[in-house]
């Protein structure tokens, strides 16, 4: 991802200021909203990518559409109209979520299946997941088909495949030998 350094270090600073003001769970939640805004709005993507597009627009149209956020995220917002870098802004909603999660003591699990899950399945996996990991850990479910069934369950490094088309390969491979 462009910037990403940058964001690191912008997400760090904001973090930061977050922090030493009480306020690093509510920036956290801006971020999120942020990060799932523009990763699900095509245009509000390209709008914040433009370079034919003068920053000040940006930074107004920004404040317009997400009115209700935190101070320190708005004070982002007008540090990236200032260095003229909002095209990094999505880079450090991500890099402030993974700072922040990291900081206290959450891992994220992400966990691939099907079809969405249900309780049943939820449950199934929090139990695998306090086998492989002793944080806190938050679910985020990633639904993909292509998988056909169960679940792929990935934390940090560590990932474990229960998919059926992960079985149905590793049978290809023992039918072929």
């Amino acid at each position: 991802m462009a910037g990403t350094r940058a964001a690191i270090r912008y997400a760090k600073a904001i973090l930061n200021m977050a922090d030493s003001i009480g306020v690093a769970k509510e920036v956290n939640n801006d971020m999120i909203s942020i990060a799932s805004t523009i990763k699900g709005n095509a245009e509000l993507n390209t709008f914040i990518q433009s370079p034919t597009i003068s920053v000040d627009v940006k930074e107004k149209a920004l404040l317009e559409v997400f009115a209700t956020i935190n101070g320190v995220t708005k004070g982002l917002f007008h540090l990236l109209f200032e260095n003229k870098r909002f095209e990094i802004l999505e880079a450090i909603t991500v890099a402030y979520s993974n700072l922040f999660d990291e900081a206290n003591g959450i891992e994220v699990a992400k966990v691939t299946t099907a079809i969405p899950m249900d309780a049943d399945l939820e449950a199934k996996v929090l139990a695998k997941i306090s086998s492989l990991s002793d944080k806190k850990v938050t679910i985020k479910n990633i639904v993909d088909p292509a998988i056909i069934g169960g679940f792929i369950l990935t934390i940090g490094d560590k990932q474990y495949n229960a998919s059926i088309a992960n079985r149905l390969q590793v049978l290809r491979k023992e039918l072929s030998n």
